[in-house]
């Protein structure tokens, strides 16, 4: 059960967001996750309090206003192959909507099985 946060100004429009969102679901999809599990929220913030470098490491082009963080927390075990995979069908997909893929940062976290409870307090894999 990968939970996807998208952080974004608070300025970002709901069509933007739900681009993006549908985006990153589609990428997960496109590598094994079931398409019934999403769990999805979005965190935007104003100018202030979301702060980052417009140009590092390397860009193509400075990072602007639509700049968008996207963290994938899931279970632990999928190899490079796969991350590599969902970042390839994610930039594809943006660039079909024609959004601009270097606006995108995208972070992995990991967690154990028995670090999830999905409702009720029931850790179903321990």
């Amino acid at each position: 059960m990968p939970l996807v946060t998208l952080t974004v100004r608070d300025s970002a429009p709901a069509a933007y967001r739900r681009q993006l969102l549908d985006a990153v679901h589609a990428a997960l999809v496109a590598v094994g996750v079931p398409a019934a599990d999403r769990f999805q929220r979005v965190i935007a913030l104003d100018e202030a309090s979301f702060v980052y470098d417009r140009g590092y490491p390397d860009l193509a082009h400075p990072r602007d206003e639509s700049f968008a963080i996207v963290e994938v927390l899931w279970s632990a075990g999928r190899s490079v192959k796969v991350r590599r995979q969902l970042l390839q069908h994610l930039m594809a997909t943006l660039t079909e909507a024609g959004l601009d893929t270097e606006q995108v940062m995208l972070a992995f976290k990991e967690t154990t099985w028995e670090n999830w409870s999905f409702a009720g307090g029931r850790l179903l894999h321990v």
